[in-house]
């Protein structure tokens, strides 16, 4: 007997299924990187929300239609659809070779490039958030190896600022403008000078963004500039698709591969399943046995009654019922024979003459004559079915109580 479990089995298995699938969030989580903190650093990427960074960009994408995403590994920067790369000052050239190579078959690359050095803003002044900096100085980046037939530089803008189909632009900072050169580009976005500051390179998939205040929060202050640089980015994208990817990895808010984000990427995702599987197999067989287990039950239990069913239950499967008349008979005349003082060991004839006798001498038979002890004894010795037994079994018990009491 056990004590009864406070849980019922369907509350038990609720709590260790609930259990199992958020352990296997968590992992996933982890793996994925859901849980590594806000990417709202003050960088100048498409995760910024600082006057360099590129928050709005994002936001104006999916409001549009788009659908934006990060990439912070090789996996997603394979993703179909327009690369969006924002790396800083100092990015290696062989890095972002590499990044434009990988992402080139799966869509166009659109590279903006950094000009503003900038500091976190404190937020002990009035109104300031978490992650706005405070512009400094304007600079050129040095990719060494990358386009190295391309030159930067910063100088004035000459008004108006304009694409190809006219659409104008307003510069938050006219007076330190980053502009391009170079005889492959292919000019998208000029002012009145003919300076380019936003451009594609030769017959490539690849298009620079020269100037970031076309595309950064601070520009995004002026309508005109969210609606060119958008502009744009859908001249950029392969037709029916709407997907823009923003590259974290240069921007230091890369994830590099761990054996939590290796379970759950093909292949090995297979295997991760597998287990999974298993371990669902595993509860179910826990929740079949519910509750404490039950002491074992030992096959031949202690004392004479046990010892008695068991033979009784050996017996019964055996069917050998008519082994047991002669033996009970013998043995209920050896009780009955010790009883009244008779010898065990004498002849079996004289034993029952005189056990008949001392029937008659406690004036039984006027009382029942039905009692008889030689009946009683000849139809136990010739019962063969089961029932005849125990009704002879029986009269014969019933006898030997009157005798030996």
């Amino acid at each position: 007997m056990t004590e009864r479990s406070p849980f019922s089995p369907l509350s038990a298995l609720a709590l260790v299924l609930a259990g199992g699938a958020l352990l296997v969030a968590m992992l996933w989580m982890i793996g994925a990187g859901v849980a590594s903190g806000d990417i709202n650093d003050g960088g100048a990427h498409g995760g910024g929300r600082g006057l360099n960074g590129y928050g709005a960009l994002y936001r104006l994408l999916e409001a549009t239609g788009h659908s934006p995403d990060y990439a912070r590994d090789d996996n997603g920067l394979r993703q179909p659809g327009l690369l969006i790369l924002t790396p800083t000052h100092w990015a290696q050239g062989d890095e972002l070779n590499r990044i434009v190579a990988l992402h080139r078959p799966h869509g166009p690359v659109l590279v903006i490039l950094p000009k503003w050095a900038a500091a976190p803003a404190s937020t002990e002044q009035p109104g300031v958030q978490e992650g706005w900096v405070r512009l400094g100085e304007a600079r050129t980046p040095e990719w060494e190896g990358f386009l190295d037939d391309v030159g930067v530089g910063i100088a004035p803008a000459a008004a108006p600022v304009s694409d190809i189909r006219g659409m104008r632009a307003a510069l938050p900072y006219p007076a330190k403008t980053m502009a391009g050169t170079g005889r492959r580009l292919r000019p998208a976005i000029t002012d009145a000078g003919g300076r380019i500051l936003a451009a594609r390179y030769d017959q490539q998939n690849l298009a620079l963004i020269f100037e970031p205040d076309l595309a950064n929060n601070a520009g995004f202050a002026r309508e005109e500039n969210a609606a060119i640089t958008l502009r744009l980015i859908e001249d950029l994208l392969p037709a029916g698709q709407g997907a823009v990817t923003f590259d974290l990895t240069l921007n230091g808010l890369g994830r590099e591969p761990n054996l939590l984000t290796l379970a759950f990427t093909p292949p090995y995702l297979a295997v991760t399943l597998a287990l999974i599987l298993a371990g669902v197999a595993v509860l179910w067989r826990a929740y079949a046995r519910f509750g404490p287990p039950l002491a074992p039950v030992r096959d031949i239990a202690f004392g004479k009654r046990a010892l008695a069913e068991n033979s009784a239950g050996l017996i019964r499967r055996a069917r050998r019922f008519h082994l047991l008349p002669a033996p009970y008979a013998d043995a209920a005349r050896g009780r009955i024979a010790a009883a009244l003082g008779l010898g065990p060991h004498g002849d079996p004839a004289m034993i029952d003459d005189a056990i008949e006798r001392a029937l008659l001498a406690r004036t039984l038979a006027a009382r029942a004559p039905e009692h008889s002890y030689t009946a009683a004894s000849a139809a136990l010795r010739a019962a063969r079915r089961p029932t005849e037994i125990l009704r002879a079994a029986r009269q014969l018990h019933a006898i030997e109580g009157i005798l030996t009491r």
